[in-house]
């Protein structure tokens, strides 16, 4: 749910400031100039990151929904998806 909230956050910052550049592109390029900013980087690697676990967990719940042992090996995949969202 986290990774979704965030991933949500940034579609909606991404589609405001996409905007911006029909009402000013002079506004769009300062915007867009913050963005080559250390942090900010910083924070497209956390997005890549929690996009990267929403889809693979998001596939471990499809695997539990309609896998008939889904619901026994859950905590299994779990664990699978922590591994493989590590590497």
């Amino acid at each position: 749910r986290v990774t979704g909230v965030l991933i949500f956050f940034f579609l909606f910052v991404h589609v405001l400031d996409t905007s911006l550049v029909r009402v000013s592109p002079e506004a769009y390029d300062k915007v867009v100039a913050t963005y080559k900013n250390p942090v900010v980087n910083l924070m497209e690697y956390g997005l890549v990151a929690a996009i990267l676990f929403h889809a693979l967990n998001g596939l471990r719940v499809i695997a539990v929904d309609f896998w008939s042992k889904g619901p026994k090996y859950q905590r299994q995949m779990l664990w699978a998806v922590v591994g493989i969202w590590v590497v």
